[in-house]
């Protein structure tokens, strides 16, 4: 029996995309929580696997010849997965190439802009001085979700899936997409990419992947609470030496 790959995770978008994969893969996998609320994502042990300080990253006991790997950065996990098993990333290098493409605009594209509306909306200061800055980043970042969900469903004119099957290009987008309602879209103007959200839904692998760490899983902290000023320390403004210090609290 494989030895189970170890998830260090967070119940986020980039977390899901990885709890889907190995479902949908059928691998053995083991949850590692790392609370990024809570700084956990400093720990010089965490630091060893993820350089940069984020989730989600993997550890493969049964990596390339048998011995173990870790890998970082949910686009590179998604393929070395996908490699791994010959499942959702196809052998065919004219197939291959666009999955890449559209894995690529996810991860330089779809996730920054969606975290940061997220960001904006949820976790911004209200700046009492001149809350228009704060107001044109909302409206620039808005702006820039919607661009981009008419970007996929512009793609998915004719076709079912991103990359014509079902890869890792959806489990990519998937877990961020699906969100898009919360920043204020009206998601009745890219009615193929509601018929698209749905299709994912419905698979039972998907439906695993999300339900993975369930338990984690709380409120978002109140605006302006202590807790959310406190989270936002963890999550945001750090610097090379911010983040020495934290990792050295974490050891």
């Amino acid at each position: 029996m494989s030895q189970p790959i170890e998830l260090y995770f967070w119940p986020t978008p980039n977390g899901w995309k990885i709890s889907i994969a190995l479902e949908e893969m059928e691998l053995p996998y083991v949850l590692k929580p790392v609370n990024i609320g809570a700084g956990e994502q400093f720990s010089p042990g965490f630091l060893k696997i993820s350089p940069n300080n984020r989730m989600p990253a993997i550890v493969d006991p049964e990596g390339p010849g048998g011995e173990p790997i870790s890998v970082f950065e949910s686009g590179a996990i998604l393929q070395y997965l996908g490699r791994k098993t010959g499942q959702f990333y196809p052998s065919d290098e004219r197939a291959r190439i666009v999955v890449d493409e559209w894995l690529f605009w996810q991860m330089a594209s779809v996730g920054p802009m969606f975290g940061q509306a997220s960001h904006f909306r949820n976790y911004a200061p209200n700046l009492v001085d001149d809350p228009a800055r704060i107001e044109y980043s909302v409206t620039r970042y808005n702006n820039e979700v919607n661009r981009l969900i008419g970007v996929l469903d512009r793609r998915l004119e004719g076709r079912d899936f991103v990359a014509d099957q079902y890869s890792i290009v959806e489990m990519s987008l998937y877990p961020w997409v699906k969100l898009a309602s919360i920043f204020g879209q009206d998601m009745g103007a890219f009615p193929r990419v509601n018929a698209w959200i749905d299709r994912i839904a419905a698979r039972p692998a998907v439906q695993r992947g999300f339900a993975a760490g369930a338990e984690l899983r709380k409120p978002p902290p109140a605006p302006g609470s202590k807790e959310q000023q406190e989270a936002a320390k963890m999550l945001f403004g750090q610097t090379a030496a911010s983040i020495a210090q934290a990792a050295a609290k974490q050891s």
